[in-house]
C-alpha cells in the first residue's frame, strides 16, 4: 500500500492518520465537548427522553430513506427556538445516517453564527 508522510515526518499508508493527527482530533472533540456542556444542559432531560420514545413509537421510520429510524431530530433546531424543544409537531423520525447528514448540513450552514 502507497504511504505517505504527515507533517510531523513520519510515514503513514495513505487514508490512515497519523498518531499525532488522531490526537490532535481526539483533543479538539474533547474541547468541543466541553464548550457545548451536557445533554441535560442543551435541553435534553427526562422530558425529552420520554417525548422521543413516544415520537419514535409512532413514528417508526425515518423520514429520508423509510429505514428504521433511531433518532427524533428537531425540524426547527433548539438553539434557533427553544420554546419548540418539546413540540410534537416540530419532530421527525431519522434513521442515524440521515440524521448526521442533516446534523451537518445544518451545521455547517449555521457556522459563524452566535449561539444563544
Amino acid at each position: 500500500m502507497a504511504k505517505v508522510i504527515c507533517p510531523c515526518g513520519f510515514a503513514v499508508p495513505k487514508g490512515t492518520p497519523c498518531d499525532c493527527r488522531a490526537k490532535r482530533q481526539v483533543e479538539r472533540q474533547r474541547a468541543n465537548d466541553a464548550q457545548r456542556g451536557t445533554p441535560a444542559r442543551r435541553g435534553y432531560d427526562s422530558a425529552w427522553r420520554k417525548v422521543r420514545a413516544e415520537h419514535l413509537a409512532a413514528h417508526p421510520r425515518c423520514v429520508e430513506c423509510g429505514g428504521k429510524a433511531t433518532h427524533v431530530d428537531h425540524i426547527q433546531s433548539v438553539r434557533e427556538a427553544p420554546r419548540r424543544r418539546l413540540d410534537r409537531t416540530n419532530l421527525r423520525s431519522m434513521c442515524h445516517s440521515c440524521h448526521s447528514r442533516r446534523t451537518a448540513r445544518d451545521q455547517s450552514q449555521a457556522w459563524g453564527k452566535s449561539r444563544a
